[in-house]
């Protein structure tokens, strides 16, 4: 029989239904319901679907044999508890308070990992405990690599939530932050497989000294997902991932992460995303919206839309909202709304990246896809380097020298509306660099005020219709 104690009862109480949301009808999954959370929005945004385990039975995960004291015993109790939950037609499985060792956790459909507070899961960085691989991506391309520390692959009404935290061990992994030749060339072998048309299945990565971290969180091809509460200490490579899904919540949760392409959270070829009352303290951007790179992403065709940002806080981070690079299937109908930056450059314990710009979009001749209708209002920040809005059209960083281009493929950007931001100190106001045969179209820029500009306000290169409004 499962007991806890006050704080586990406590934690658990975030299990209760969403507020503000109205149940659908039907249930899915046995007891997982399901409900829908309206999101106000420029554009014709739909319910994002979440999934309710309120009423889903409980497996503890010390009842399948976790030991603080094993990693082995306790990642297998994880896997056990998650294989009862789903075959129980849905259930939450509990890690109670204490630090609990383990390599990584696989999700599976009508789940919901609850860390209860105080509950600690210290992930293994050993890249062998990460094998055999998964389907998963590098920077928008798909392949075999690494398991991420956890990952769920085609799954429905899945969760992660509780006011424990995630924490990823780091000595190994920071050693792959350096790019050497042999994880250069793992990157033109694999672009390569992909513009060949390679299956996935053989495209390998998982070998040698081909160094391609893995993703702390990817939800791969799934449907209903929730994100809150929890905190994340550390990731090898991206934070959040979710990757080809729909409707995915994430709320309420705190990352600090401080490494090599530490992004907070990158919807890529997903839909109907609700990012909401966050805290991100990012050594790379807070969020990064993507759709896949060049070959990889023209075959899979899924655009990136309707993504939401709203009342999220931004410590550290490069970008708070960054556009592409990886791009190639388009993105469209972004919100950024009511987020601040609020670092001083220094952070809390000495430690900052500088913020580059407040919205970015980033592509480059290869890319293809499009970008269309991304609206920021609402939003605040201290010293920033870069634009409230910046957009380059050149951005290939260490791929302008690995690989030629193969197909060259613009990309139109078009109907970027910025409101009701202010800024204390800026390197410019809005920063535009397109080409001639593909300018920029429509941009809108009302009450914008930045205390003091560093350099020229307003670089516009190639853009048509451009207007910058005081009310």
């Amino acid at each position: 029989m499962l007991t806890f104690d006050r704080r586990t009862m406590v934690s658990l109480s975030c299990l209760l239904p969403l507020g503000g949301c109205a149940t659908l009808a039907r249930p899915s999954g046995g007891t997982v319901q399901l409900r829908r959370i309206a999101v106000e929005a420029p554009f014709a945004m739909p319910p994002v679907t979440a999934p309710d385990f309120g009423a889903c039975p409980l497996f503890s995960i010390t009842d399948h044999g976790a030991s603080q004291q094993d990693q082995r015993r306790t990642q297998a109790a994880l896997a056990a508890a998650i294989a009862a939950a789903s075959r129980a037609g849905g259930g939450t499985v509990i890690v109670p308070p204490g630090t609990w060792p383990t390599g990584p956790v696989h999700l599976l459909s009508n789940v919901n990992l609850h860390l209860a507070d105080g509950a600690v899961l210290l992930f293994s960085d050993d890249p062998a405990d990460y094998l055999p691989a998964v389907q998963t991506s590098w920077e928008g391309i798909e392949c075999f690599n690494y398991s991420p520390l956890v990952y769920a692959f085609e799954a429905e009404n899945v969760g992660v939530t509780g006011t424990g935290t995630l924490q990823a061990r780091l000595d190994r992994w920071s050693e792959w932050y350096d790019r050497p030749p042999a994880h250069m060339q793992a990157l033109v072998e694999l672009y390569t497989m992909a513009r060949t048309g390679v299956p996935v299945d053989q495209r390998q990565m998982a070998v040698g000294q081909n160094h391609l971290r893995p993703h702390f969180i990817q939800f791969n091809r799934c449907r209903n997902v929730l994100l809150e509460g929890i905190r994340i200490e550390g990731s090898p490579f991206w934070t959040v991932h979710p990757l080809l899904c729909r409707d995915v919540t994430i709320r309420g949760i705190s990352i600090r992460a401080h490494g090599h392409n530490n992004d907070g959270v990158d919807p890529e070829m997903s839909e109907n995303v609700l990012i909401e009352d966050c805290i991100f303290d990012q050594g790379d951007d807070a969020i990064s919206v993507k759709s896949g790179r060049d070959m990889d992403a023209w075959r899979l065709a899924a655009p990136c839309r309707n993504v939401v940002v709203r009342n999220c806080t931004i410590r550290n981070g490069h970008q708070l909202m960054a556009i592409g690079s990886e791009l190639s299937a388009g993105i469209e109908n972004v919100l950024v709304d009511n987020c601040h930056f609020t670092g001083d450059g220094k952070g809390a314990d000495g430690w900052a990246v500088p913020i580059n710009n407040l919205l970015y979009v980033k592509t480059n001749e290869r890319r293809g896809g499009f970008v269309r209708n991304i609206h920021m209002r609402r939003v605040s920040a201290t010293t920033i380097q870069g634009s409230v809005l910046g957009v380059e059209t050149d951005v290939l960083y260490q791929w302008r020298t690995l690989l030629p281009t193969y197909e060259r493929r613009l990309t139109p950007i078009e109907e970027l509306h910025v409101s009701d931001v202010t800024v204390q100190q800026a390197g410019h106001v809005v920063r535009i660099l397109a080409k001639a045969e593909q300018p920029v179209r429509d941009v809108r820029l009302t009450r914008v005020e930045v205390a003091q500009v560093a350099g020229e306000p307003a670089i516009l290169q190639n853009v048509n219709g451009y207007a910058a409004a005081a009310a």
